[in-house]
């Protein structure tokens, strides 16, 4: 597995491997890798000819108060377990950002409201990296979980506008043994508000099978100590919320039997 820092050389190898004609898969991750990283790695790895992870903690999907320097950055066990993976290369740029950026891609209508509402610029940051990040690698198929919902909205969204020659492959959310999806920030749970998180992920996946599946997780989660609702909404048939556990704030979704 090589680990590649140098855009120019990811740029080279890249175009090598469309000119052979080779099927790339992409799973673009911030680090701090876990099951859910895995599952998409090891879905790429049967799908494509080459695989490509890149590891690249991106600034500007941060709000000014947000928990961009206390990240977590173990790279020595990201890097293992890529390669365990089946990862072929790694591309993990120091930064992706010329001095005095100034282009950006917005995409204005499925970044609206849930997380975009709550963290402003954010879904701005994500459309920029993930574009450039498919201009540097070039793939045939990007790997994203359901678990970011609207992120895999507005992606979808800007590959068909742009015209980005890469299919979206979509894969379910990997969650815990205790029904918690799985997310890089769940390391920052305490072990009582870990069994906080969990009453989250349970209420969700209950009120998602009930009439009125909105209102149900609402109620649901009023009964529910020790967190403080962000929003609870659906999307199209999803039933998407987040809410802060201490200081961790979580996401996650589930489709809905009965949306109406």
């Amino acid at each position: 597995m090589k680990v590649v820092q140098s855009i120019p050389v990811m740029q080279r190898l890249s175009a090598a491997w469309v000119k052979s004609g080779a099927s790339v898969g992409f799973v673009p991750t911030m680090g701090a890798l876990h099951e859910g990283h895995l599952t998409l790695i090891r879905r790429a790895r049967k799908e494509c000819r080459r695989v490509v992870v890149s590891i690249y903690v991106n600034p500007t999907q941060f709000g000014p108060r947000e928990d961009l320097s206390r990240y977590p950055r173990p790279r020595a066990r990201d890097l293992a377990l890529c390669r365990k993976a089946g990862a072929d290369l790694v591309f993990a740029p120091g930064n992706l950002y010329a001095p005095g950026h100034s282009t950006w891609v917005e995409e204005v209508e499925r970044s609206l409201g849930r997380d975009g509402a709550s963290r402003p610029g954010h879904f701005r940051g994500v459309a920029t990296i993930v574009l450039k990040l498919f201009n540097l690698v070039r793939p045939s198929k990007a790997y994203f979980g359901q678990k970011d919902a609207q992120q895999v909205d507005v992606i979808q969204r800007m590959v068909r506008d742009l015209d980005v020659p890469v299919r979206i492959v979509v894969a379910p959310t990997v969650r815990d043994r205790d029904g918690l999806a799985l997310s890089s920030r769940n390391g920052y749970l305490s072990p009582d508000e870990r069994e906080v998180a969990v009453k989250f992920a349970i209420a969700l996946q209950v009120a998602a099978q009930l009439k009125n599946p909105e209102a149900a997780l609402k109620k649901l989660l009023a009964k529910t100590s020790g967190l403080k609702i962000d929003y609870v909404t659906l999307a199209g048939d999803r039933l998407c919320a987040a809410v802060y556990v201490g200081k961790t704030r979580l996401i996650d979704n589930e489709r809905a039997a009965s949306p109406l």
